[in-house]
């Protein structure tokens, strides 16, 4: 009876040791993924804070610019489109094209020193740019998380436990090749 609780005993040692290191990179895939997840989500949360703050933006720039609906429709459409984005990579391509319709906007801005003058619109783009600057913290705060957890899974032996329980890699935020480029600016408009 002793060598059999022994035996036992020695049997449940053995697997505890086994079992332990699986549980341990389990929980440590979970917490990183959940770390990505959190990324992600602040991510969103700041491209809606400029989306809310565009309306503003517009309207202002309407009461300024009448002939500049172009530019005031292009942002307003980007902006929709950030909204209805569901994946990271749908998500960035509606960012980058937000981006450059607010870029073009800015430079119709020149042509209107009394709108650059107006009290709103200077508070809109100090928010606004405030809302950039998190944004693009958000992203590199987002690419840190993946890149850990994307590193997490594929080394041995956790990439075992990852196939095991179907963990897998995690897209990077990435700039859309016309992120890369320099936003023309040209103003000789003629007005």
């Amino acid at each position: 009876m002793n060598k059999t609780l022994r035996n036992i005993l020695i049997v449940i040692g053995v697997l505890i040791l086994l079992i332990a290191p699986v549980i341990s990179s389990y929980n440590s895939m979970v917490a990183l993924d959940q770390k990505v997840k959190t990324a992600e989500s602040n991510i969103d949360s700041d491209l809606q804070r400029r989306s809310d703050l565009i309306p503003n933006l517009v309207e202002t720039v309407k009461g300024f610019a009448k002939q500049e609906q172009e530019v005031l429709a292009d942002v307003t459409n980007a902006r929709a489109k950030l909204g209805g984005a569901n994946t990271i990579n749908e998500r960035a391509n509606a960012d980058s094209e937000l981006s450059g319709a607010l870029s073009r906007l800015l430079v119709v801005v020149e042509s209107y020193p009394e709108l650059k003058s107006n009290e709103n619109f200077r508070s809109l783009m100090v928010q606004l740019e405030g809302t950039e600057n998190r944004i693009n913290i958000s992203r590199k705060d987002y690419n840190a998380a993946v890149a850990e957890y994307n590193s997490k899974i594929v080394k041995f032996p956790n990439s075992i436990v990852a196939s095991i329980f179907r963990f897998e890699e995690k897209e990077y935020y990435k700039a859309t090749e016309g992120a890369k480029e320099v936003p023309k600016v040209d103003f000789n408009t003629g007005k």
